[in-house]
């Protein structure tokens, strides 16, 4: 019998929320890009950018160890605990706007954001 890589869950609570906007950009952008309909979007956060931390949107075809799946809008989403920890309570958007095309992280945790919208700090 496989080992257990990641926890599954079907948080009624979720980490993050992703508008309907933005979950039909994802789709679009799998199906633009020949991504497998079963990769899954993966959110995260990365030390780095001019605020000392980034966001991260990727797709994978399986979960990492110690992620947590939900199903958000639709998707199947993948977030690693440290990632929880700074995302929790974000809502992932998507802009078509005068200032740019492009994802929306409205994070109530981010004490201080730069001008790019993609680097934050706590």
């Amino acid at each position: 019998m496989g080992e257990v890589i990641a926890e599954v869950q079907v948080n009624p609570i979720e980490v993050v929320s992703i508008s309907a906007r933005a979950a039909q950009e994802i789709r679009k952008i799998k199906v633009d890009n020949n991504i497998p309909e079963e990769h899954a979007l993966r959110l995260g956060v990365k030390g780095g950018g001019c605020s000392g931390m980034s966001y991260v949107l990727a797709f994978d075809e399986a979960p990492k160890e110690r992620d947590t799946i939900y199903q958000i809008e639709g998707l199947t989403v993948f977030i690693d605990p440290k990632s929880q920890f700074y995302l929790s309570g974000t809502m992932l958007d998507f802009s078509g706007g005068l200032n740019g095309k492009g994802f929306v992280f409205n994070n109530p945790n981010a004490t201080r954001t730069c001008g790019c919208g993609n680097s934050f700090g706590v």
